[in-house]
C-alpha cells in the first residue's frame, strides 16, 4: 500500500504542474482577449483617439497605431492577474488551514466546551488521525450551515484543519460521520489540500477581471454617465466618446470575468473529479464499511438544503468540499465532483437509487446523545485486540519483526484495525492525562513529563533546567502527572504527542516562545537526552512551529539520493548504534545499506552520530522525492530487525522518524497484514 501512497503523492505533484500550466493558458488567453478588445476600441474611437494614433489616412485607417496603448493594456491585465493572485498566496499561507475555516464562517471547537454532537465529532476526528499516523488537527464547525458537508484545508498535515457544518455534525450517524472524515484524512494523506489552497490563489487573478469589470459599471451608473454623455453632445462629443470607452471597457471586463469564472470552473473540475473517487475509495479501506460513507452520500442525495453553503466565500472553495456546496450550472462542465448517484455505486454497486428520507435536526441529535459521545461503534477485531492487554491496556512486549520489515507498506494506508486500535488505546490512557492533553495549560505539562529521559541523572539536569524557565504552575502539575506519564506505555508516547497539538496551537505567541525555549532545555540538558524522546520533541516541534512561524513546506529538490549519501549515512549509522555495541551496529547498518546499492556508504564513528548532525540530515532528506523517502524509511526498519527483535521502544523510533521524512506512518501492529 505504500506504493499507492507513493504513487498518490506523486499524482498531487503533478496536478500541481498540470495547475499551473492550465492557469498560464488561461492568463495568455485572459490577456490577449484584453488586448484585442484594447485594440478594437482604439480604432473604433477615431474622433478621440486620433491623436494618439498618429492621425488617418483617407481609408480612416490609422496611419502609425501606437501599439503600445495595446501591450500596456496587456501587461496591466497581466499584471493586475498575477498580483491578485499573489496576494491572495500570501494570505492563505500566513492563515493556513485555520484561516480557511474561519473563511468559510468555522468556529474552533475546544474539548469539553460543547454538546454530545460536537464532543463525538471531536472524538471521531482525534481517533482517525491516530489511527493515520498524522498529528490531530484542530475541528472548526460551520454553525450555521445546515448543509451536510465537510472540508479539510491546510498546506501540510502539520497545518491541517477539519471543517464540518452543522448539518453534517447532527445528521450523520456514526458509521456515516467516520465515512466523511475518513474521505477528508484522504485528502490530507495524499497530498491534495496543498493543491486546493494554491488553486484559491491562482485563481483569484482571474475572477477579479470581473469584479473590476462590475465596479467600473456601477461608477458609470451611479455616476450619472448616461446623462453626462446627452450633456456632451453638445460639446463636440468628446465628452461622450471618453464616456463610451468607459463604458466599452467595463463591459468587457465584466464578460472577461465571466469567461475567466467559466475558465476557472473548468480548471477545478479536471482537477477534483478523480481525487473525490480516490478519496472515497480511501475511506472504504478505512472503515471496512462501504455503508459509511456511501450512507452519508445518499444522506446528501435525499436533504433538501443537499451539501449546499451560505458562506460568500464558498464558491472559491468550492473544490475542497467533502460533496457540491454551490450551485455549478446545468451543464455539468464545471461540477468539481461526480454526480452522487455516481459515487454512490462506486461504493455500493447494488445501490437501488433510492434516497433514505433524513431525519429531523432534534431526531438526529436525539439518537446522537443516546448513542453517546464515542467515536466509533463495534468491538477491535482479531489484529488489534491481539495488541490490547487486560484492561483495555496495550500489550508489553515486542512487536514482529514481519510487521517492521514490512511497515513502509503502511506508510499513507490506514486500516479499520489502526482505527479500532486508537480507539483502545486512548480507552487505555488515564483520564487525568486525556483531559490535560486537551487543554493548553496540562499539555505543557504531559509535554514536559513525556521528554524526561529515563536516567536519573540525566532527568535531574532536565528538571533543573525547567525549574528556571518554565512556570511555576505547569511544573507542578507535570510532577502531580509524572507517575501516570512514566507508566505510559511506549505505544503510547507518540500518540499522546499528536493529541496535545490542538490543544498547544492554541497558545499565544508568548506562551509558544516561552514553550520553545523549555523544549530546547529538555533537549539540551547534558547532551545526553535519549534518541526516542529527542525524537519526540522533534515530532512535536516539526507540527508545531507552522502555527507561530513561517515555514515553507520542503519542496522536492531530488528525485535520487545519489546527492544525499553523508544524509543517509549519517541517519542509518544513528540507528545502526540504538541499543547495541559496535559490532551490532556494523551488521544492523551492513543490512540497512543494502538498499541502497548505488550509494558507497560507510559506518560513521558513533562519536559523530550526534541528535544535532540527525536532525540536519532528516531535514535534508525531507527535499527528496516521496519515493525516495519511503526507501530511507524501509532501511530504518531493516536496520532495527538485524538483531531478531524490535522492542516497543524501537517501532515507535521507527514512527517518529518516519513523521520527521514526512511519511506517515499508522501504528505497527501484530497480525496486521505484509506483503509476502
Amino acid at each position: 500500500m505504500a506504493t499507492d501512497f507513493y504513487k498518490r503523492q506523486d499524482r498531487a505533484r503533478r496536478n500541481t504542474s498540470f495547475l499551473v500550466l492550465l492557469f498560464a493558458l488561461a492568463v495568455i488567453g485572459i490577456v490577449g482577449a484584453v488586448s484585442a478588445v484594447t485594440y478594437f476600441v482604439l480604432v473604433e474611437q477615431q474622433s478621440t483617439l486620433a491623436p494618439l494614433a498618429g492621425g488617418y489616412d483617407a481609408m480612416g485607417r490609422p496611419e502609425s497605431f501606437r501599439w503600445d496603448a495595446v501591450v500596456g493594456a496587456g501587461v496591466l491585465t497581466l499584471a493586475v492577474i498575477l498580483g491578485a493572485s499573489a496576494v491572495k498566496g500570501v494570505q492563505l499561507r500566513s492563515g493556513g488551514g485555520a484561516g480557511v475555516a474561519e473563511h468559510l464562517g468555522g468556529m474552533r471547537l475546544y474539548p469539553n466546551s460543547g454538546g454530545v454532537v460536537e464532543q463525538r465529532l471531536l472524538n471521531v476526528v482525534e481517533e482517525m488521525a491516530l489511527a493515520s499516523g498524522v498529528p490531530v488537527p484542530p475541528v472548526y464547525l460551520l454553525e450555521d450551515e445546515q448543509g451536510i458537508n465537510a472540508f479539510a484545508a491546510g498546506y501540510s498535515p502539520s497545518d491541517a484543519v477539519v471543517g464540518v457544518t452543522r448539518g453534517c455534525a447532527e445528521t450523520l450517524s456514526r458509521d456515516e460521520l467516520q465515512g466523511v472524515i475518513a474521505h477528508e484524512f484522504s485528502h490530507i494523506l495524499n497530498g491534495d489540500m496543498r493543491l486546493n489552497i494554491r488553486m484559491i490563489g491562482y485563481l483569484q487573478g482571474i475572477l477579479l477581471l470581473g469584479l473590476i469589470g462590475q465596479w467600473l459599471f456601477r461608477a458609470f451608473i451611479y455616476s450619472g454617465g448616461g446623462s453626462r454623455r446627452s450633456n456632451s453632445r453638445g460639446s463636440g462629443g468628446s465628452g461622450g466618446s471618453a464616456i463610451l470607452v468607459v463604458l466599452a471597457v467595463s463591459l468587457a471586463l465584466i464578460v472577461l470575468g465571466a469567461l475567466g469564472s467559466f475558465m476557472g470552473g473548468l480548471i477545478k473540475a479536471a482537477i477534483s473529479r478523480e481525487r473525490e473517487y480516490l478519496a472515497d475509495a480511501s475511506a472504504v479501506q478505512f472503515t471496512r464499511n462501504p455503508g459509511g460513507i456511501g450512507g452519508a452520500l445518499k444522506r446528501i442525495g435525499a436533504a433538501v438544503t443537499g451539501g449546499r453553503l451560505k458562506a460568500p466565500a464558498a464558491a472559491e472553495a468550492s473544490h475542497m468540499f467533502f460533496a457540491t456546496g454551490v450551485w455549478e450550472g446545468l451543464s455539468g462542465l464545471t461540477a468539481t465532483h461526480p454526480p452522487l448517484e455516481k459515487r454512490i455505486l462506486a461504493i455500493e454497486p447494488d445501490w437501488n437509487g433510492v434516497f433514505p428520507e433524513t431525519p429531523a435536526a432534534g431526531q438526529a441529535a436525539s439518537a446522537v446523545g443516546a448513542a453517546g459521545a464515542m467515536g466509533f461503534s463495534g468491538g477491535l477485531s482479531v489484529a488489534a485486540a491481539a495488541t490490547v492487554g487486560a484492561a483495555g491496556r496495550p500489550a508489553e512486549g515486542s512487536v514482529p519483526l514481519d510487521v517492521v520489515d514490512h511497515a513502509a507498506e503502511h506508510i499513507g494506508a490506514p486500516t479499520r484495525e489502526h482505527r479500532s486500535y486508537a480507539q483502545r488505546l486512548i480507552e487505555s490512557l488515564p483520564e487525568e492525562l486525556i483531559d490535560a492533553a486537551h487543554e493548553p495549560f496540562g499539555a505543557r505539562a504531559v509535554i514536559y513529563g513525556l521528554l524526561l529521559d529515563r536516567d536519573p541523572a540525566v532527568r535531574k539536569a532536565q528538571l533543573a533546567g525547567l525549574a528556571q524557565g518554565a512556570e511555576a504552575p505547569v511544573r507542578e502539575l507535570m510532577h502531580k502527572l509524572l507517575p501516570a506519564i512514566d507508566a505510559v506505555d511506549h505505544r503510547a508516547r507518540l500518540p499522546l504527542v499528536d493529541m496535545t497539538l490542538p490543544a498547544l496551537k492554541s497558545l499565544s505567541t508568548p506562551q509558544y516562545v516561552g514553550f520553545g525555549n523549555c523544549l530546547r532545555l529538555l533537549v539540551e540538558a547534558d547532551q545526553r537526552l535519549g534518541l526516542f524522546e529527542w525524537t519526540l520533541g522533534q515530532v512535536l516541534s516539526r507540527h508545531l512551529r507552522p502555527q507561530y512561524e513561517k515555514v515553507r513546506a520542503p519542496a522536492v529538490q531530488y528525485y535520487g539520493l545519489q546527492k544525499l549519501g553523508a544524509q543517509v549515512a549519517q541517519v542509518l549509522s544513528t540507528l545502526a548504534y540504538v541499543g547495541g555495541d559496535d559490532t551490532q551496529a556494523s551488521a544492523a547498518f551492513s543490512d540497512a545499506s543494502c538498499h541502497f546499492p548505488e550509494l558507497d556508504v560507510r559506518l560513521l564513528p558513533r562519536d559523530q552520530c550526534s541528535l544535532t548532525a540527525l536532525r540536519g540530515a532528516l531535514d535534508t532528506l525531507t527535499h527528496a522525492a516521496p519515493k525516495q523517502r519511503g526507501r530511507v524509511v524501509d532501511a530504518c526498519a531493516a536496520a532495527i530487525c538485524t538483531d531478531g527483535e524490535v522492542t516497543l521502544r524501537e517501532a515507535e523510533l521507527l514512527r517518529g522518524v518516519s513523521d520527521l521524512l514526512d511519511c506517515p506512518m499508522p501504528p505497527l501492529l501484530a497480525g496486521q497484514k505484509v506483503a509476502p
